[in-house]
């Protein structure tokens, strides 16, 4: 089978045949190419729609993605966003295997294709040359026939006429041979021609023609393979990803899987205990003795004026006030009904007990939350506070693993100073260790609240203790602690209002037990042995042979902290200065 000697005679259907292959093999790679474009459309929407529904950083969302349920619906987005990633593999694969690779062939594809049709063409008017000289040498030859015979014609009328000259006959028989002579010539040109064009003839039939159809058929056959690879291909690049996005969906099943009940719902219990005990039962009032009605130390209305068991801080007392209720103000008062009390509860206002109570309450109509998280119950404010201790620590090890980093960078800049220059870390250490100083200093102020909130250190200092002291003598029946008293939600008490003047000393104690820090003594002193300009921050300049004060050992960063007078300290390199220590000026605060 062959294009060659089937289709000898059908050059032009070839020629809109190959151009209808070429456009077809356009329209696939067109076809490829909006594929892959939806693929990208459908990758871009599907990660958009996992970023759309990923928890926003710092906000109340990413808070609710602790419970089971939560991480298994993230593990879902993280997954569709991988599945997103496996779907622009799709369309880069096509890309590069198939459009790009066909756009190529086609423009091959083309340049072949012009060329074999070419080269038909070429045939095409060599042979149709041929043909017309054919013709024009069977014209000639034809015509040249007639007029031979016309000439020998007239020789014979002219032989035949007696009238005639002797001279005309010749002449006429003259003309005649001439003319058979020319016809002879031209009979002998137009065999030579004929045998030459169909010689040309056999060879543009049986071996030109041939031989170009036969190139293009192998071309269009390449066409084909190449297209019928291109599909396989198409498959492929779907096939391949395939496993991975079952291990998307695996990971989804998974995650599914994860979820567990009971620990959402101990997560619940967590976030929301209080700590509060629940309110005792509410005694039996007798309205038919005429006598004043007593008040049993867990009814909900006990009055200030009967005593009290003393609350001991981080104890449990059965007579504690629930912390939201309002109290009676007079037992003469006619009594609601239990679910008239029971809404004058739910939407009463606790009133303010101390100063710190006061500022506490004042943030919070204000909107803002208060630093030791006291607007809080006492076991969300524990775990608040151990929340805020521990990523201080983190943080301090991070400015100490970043101070030991550049202290060795350091070292390595002094034993080689063509790789640096040592005083250029000179900043960033002090930086650092400012750093981590301010770190720690806020570190033990929430430790402090911690330990407030477990017990492990006493709530008042001694002074305020007795001051208290003084006032419970006069005054038995009030609770003498601000920080022991039962705090509601929003960080008020339930205590009267007249208790504010006995605690508002105690109120600014506690506060204040950071804020006073006392100068570092001197430990003794130094020379220093180069001037030294203190550029940055938490340096200090010296001049060469100068006597200072030494307060603070150098640590292992090559710094050592001095004093001049009281008002101007800081860090000098340790290799500048040379250091006597006395032992006997330790804690002496003597200043030049």
């Amino acid at each position: 089978m062959s294009w060659g000697t089937e289709l000898w005679d059908q050059f032009d259907n070839l020629e809109k045949h190959t151009q209808w292959g070429i456009d077809i093999l356009e329209k696939y790679i067109k076809f490829v190419k909006e594929r892959t474009e939806i693929e990208l459309s459908y990758a871009k929407q599907l990660r958009n729609l996992s970023k759309k529904y990923q928890p926003k950083k710092n906000s109340k969302e990413e808070e609710e993605y602790k419970y089971t349920s939560c991480k298994a619906f993230l593990s879902t987005l993280n997954e569709m966003n991988d599945y997103a990633g496996q779907h622009e593999v799709i369309a880069e694969n096509m890309t590069s295997q198939i459009t790009v690779e066909l756009a190529r062939y086609v423009q091959e594809l083309k340049q072949e294709r012009k060329s074999h049709f070419h080269d038909g063409r070429k045939a095409q008017q060599h042979i149709e040359t041929c043909w017309k000289q054919l013709e024009s040498s069977k014209r000639r030859f034809e015509r040249d026939c007639k007029e031979a015979d016309r000439a020998q014609q007239y020789f014979e009328k002219m032989d035949a006429d007696i009238n005639v000259t002797k001279a005309d006959v010749e002449k006429a028989r003259q003309q005649a041979q001439i003319r058979h002579q020319m016809a002879e010539d031209s009979k002998a040109d137009y065999s030579s021609v004929l045998q030459k064009f169909n010689h040309e003839q056999h060879e543009y039939y049986h071996t030109h023609i041939p031989n170009i159809f036969q190139k293009i058929q192998e071309m269009e056959e390449r066409r084909i393979v190449r297209i019928g690879e291109s599909m396989k291909t198409y498959a492929a690049s779907d096939r391949q990803v395939i496993p991975i996005i079952g291990k998307c969906l695996d990971g989804i099943v998974k995650a599914a899987e994860s979820i567990d009940q009971k620990n959402d719902s101990q997560l619940v219990i967590e976030a929301y205990k209080s700590g509060f005990e629940p309110p005792g039962d509410i005694e039996f009032e007798d309205y038919t003795q005429p006598m004043k009605r007593t008040v049993s130390e867990t009814s909900l209305s006990n009055s200030r004026g009967e005593g009290k068991p003393e609350l001991k801080f981080g104890g449990k007392s059965k007579g504690k006030l629930w912390p939201f209720i309002k109290k009676n103000k007079s037992p003469k008062q006619q009594k609601e009904p239990l679910s008239h009390r029971f809404n004058e509860f739910m939407t009463s206002k606790p009133k303010i007990h101390c100063f710190r109570s006061l500022k506490r309450g004042l943030s919070l109509k204000l909107g803002a939350t208060p630093e030791d998280f006291s607007n809080l119950p006492p076991e969300q404010r524990r775990k608040k506070l151990q929340q805020k201790v521990d990523e201080l620590n983190k943080e301090i090890q991070k400015e100490m693993d970043q101070r030991d980093a550049i202290t060795k960078m350091k070292d390595v800049y002094l034993k080689n100073p063509q790789m640096g220059d040592p005083a250029s870390l000179d900043h960033k250490l002090t930086e650092v260790g400012q750093n981590i100083e301010k770190l720690r200093l806020e570190a033990q102020k929430f430790e402090a609240w911690l330990a407030e909130v477990e017990g492990r250190l006493p709530v008042r200092s001694e002074q305020a203790r007795r001051q208290s002291g003084m006032y419970d003598a006069q005054n038995p029946p009030s609770v003498n602690n601000c920080a022991q008293d039962r705090e509601s939600p929003d960080g008020s008490y339930t205590e009267d209002q007249s208790q504010e003047s006995e605690v508002k000393v105690l109120a600014t104690d506690f506060d204040d037990e950071f804020d006073d820090e006392e100068p570092l003594p001197a430990i003794g002193t130094c020379k220093a042995l180069y001037t030294f300009e203190g550029q940055n921050e938490g340096t200090i300049s010296v001049v060469e042979g100068e006597t200072l004060y030494v307060i603070e050992e150098d640590k292992g960063d090559g710094w050592t902290r001095i004093r001049r007078n009281e008002d101007e300290e800081g860090y000098v390199p340790t290799s500048y200065v040379e250091v006597y220590l006395d032992k006997n000026a330790k804690g002496a605060k003597t200043y030049i």
